[in-house]
């Protein structure tokens, strides 16, 4: 069947939905991610959700739940043990996560394929009632980032004057890692626990490329997550190949081409400064300024 035809279909085209909507939602934190410099605490969140997930798989009880619960989890944990020394402390959750994972998944006894999904996704396999969970939670996250929106931006442009103003800063380092924990819940069953990365950190990388305004940083964040999903989920349907690498490819490509406007950018900033600049022959004001009288 050509890619047309298999557009039809019932499941590709539930998969489509979770992927539009998976890259809309993604978007939406992306380059407070980046801008927050969580990339990493982002890649911890999605392996204990990965946990999360593969408990629940070896339980016999909702994936979709054991995900979530997993993710919140490691919100809960990093924001206990504190930001102080983040790098170690992320590092710490993050293998704690993936050794109980791989432990989960070794321990279940059903399919190999059930649990290698966790790992690189399984998009083609959304059913309606999951697609209606995602849809729900992103809504949830979407309107949460509405609302938070301007003290979020304030404590993540400058943490210590939105302290001072009042802001409850580590209120919402908590409440954003929740957020995050969320979308990783989904991201782990749609794409995996492994590529994660490629839409909820990539485009935001992309985006802060590109422009210096928060809000279009979202929104350009928002489209690049989306192309990414489902162009790599359209790419792979004819060859019947993995939707992931698809997903990192693009996602890939788009941050290349983001990076090379910024490069050509700032080089061009760079000229017109140094054009503006007097040259060292000639004094400050030109060859009539008072200065250049002897």
């Amino acid at each position: 069947m050509n890619t047309w035809d298999l557009l039809q279909v019932d499941f590709v085209q539930y998969a489509l939905v979770a992927s539009l909507l998976l890259g809309l939602v993604s978007g939406a934190l992306a380059p407070l991610i980046v801008m927050r410099k969580m990339s990493f605490a982002a890649h911890a969140t999605g392996e204990l959700a990965l946990m999360g997930a593969a408990a629940a798989l070896l339980f016999g009880v909702s994936v979709t739940t054991g995900a979530v619960l997993g993710a919140v989890l490691a919100a809960v944990v990093l924001a206990l043990l504190g930001l102080k020394e983040q790098d170690a402390t992320v590092g710490v959750v993050l293998a704690f996560g993936m050794g109980l994972s791989v432990l989960f998944i070794y321990l279940y006894p059903g399919r190999t394929s059930e649990a290698y999904a966790l790992l690189t996704g399984q998009i083609v396999g959304v059913s309606g009632a999951s697609l209606g969970v995602l849809a729900l939670m992103s809504v949830l996250v979407v309107g949460a980032v509405a609302v938070l929106w301007r003290p979020l931006l304030f404590a993540t442009v400058d943490p210590v004057m939105a302290a001072a103003s009042g802001v409850p800063v580590k209120l919402l380092a908590a409440a954003f890692a929740v957020l995050i924990g969320i979308v990783a819940s989904q991201g782990v069953q749609i794409v995996g626990a492994l590529l994660l990365l490629a839409l909820l950190i990539t485009p935001g990388a992309a985006a802060v490329r590109v422009t210096s305004n928060p809000l279009m940083a979202v929104v350009l964040s928002a489209v690049f997550a989306t192309t990414a999903a489902a162009g790599g989920l359209v790419l792979s349907l004819e060859p019947g190949l993995p939707v992931s690498p698809f997903v990192t490819t693009i996602s890939f490509t788009i941050y290349l081409v983001c990076r090379g406007i910024g490069w050509a950018r700032g080089r061009r900033v760079i000229r017109d400064e140094t054009r503006q600049r007097p040259s060292p022959a000639e004094p400050v004001g030109g060859p009539d300024h008072p200065q250049s009288v002897s």
